[in-house]
């Protein structure tokens, strides 16, 4: 049966990857200047925060009903790591609109979203980290399949 538990696992992938790989080609822009790499990178930024988006509303669905017990203080913390990613993202990507409809990427507004970036890669790690801690550690949405082995 498909369940949010499933949802989640499978979005969760996408804004680890797109930003992640958004910030290290946006380091990339900031030592060769060259164009592609600050489009590549606004949109990687752009799908990732979206991403983040989906990996936070999925996961929020994915944890209801496992929110008692001892798993409670596991969830949390990474409920609170993933709002803290989600928010740095739209705050990156609001700083990146903002200079790319002025048209202009002053370098010092340029140093403060990449710190931005770097925080929101930091968060991302964290959050997966926790993330992997809830199934790996605690088990949190695994169901076990046995086979049934029942004699003829």
């Amino acid at each position: 049966m498909f369940t949010p538990t499933h949802l989640h696992a499978m979005i969760v992938h996408f804004p680890i990857a797109l930003l992640i790989f958004g910030f290290f080609t946006e380091v990339i822009h900031f030592i060769w200047k060259k164009k592609f790499f600050a489009d590549a990178a606004f949109f990687l930024l752009l799908f990732g925060s979206l991403g983040s988006l989906a990996a936070y509303i999925s996961g929020n669905l994915a944890g209801e009903g496992m929110e008692e017990g001892s798993l409670e203080a596991a969830i949390e913390t990474h409920e609170q790591a993933a709002m803290i990613t989600v928010i740095l993202a739209v705050v990156t990507l609001v700083v990146y609109i903002y200079s790319y409809w002025k048209k202009a990427f002053p370098r010092n507004v340029r140093i403060i979203g990449l710190v931005f970036f770097a925080a929101t890669v930091i968060t991302v790690a964290r959050t997966g980290y926790l993330g992997g801690q809830l199934v790996y550690k605690h088990a949190a949405g695994v169901e076990l399949g046995l086979p049934n082995f029942q004699e003829d």
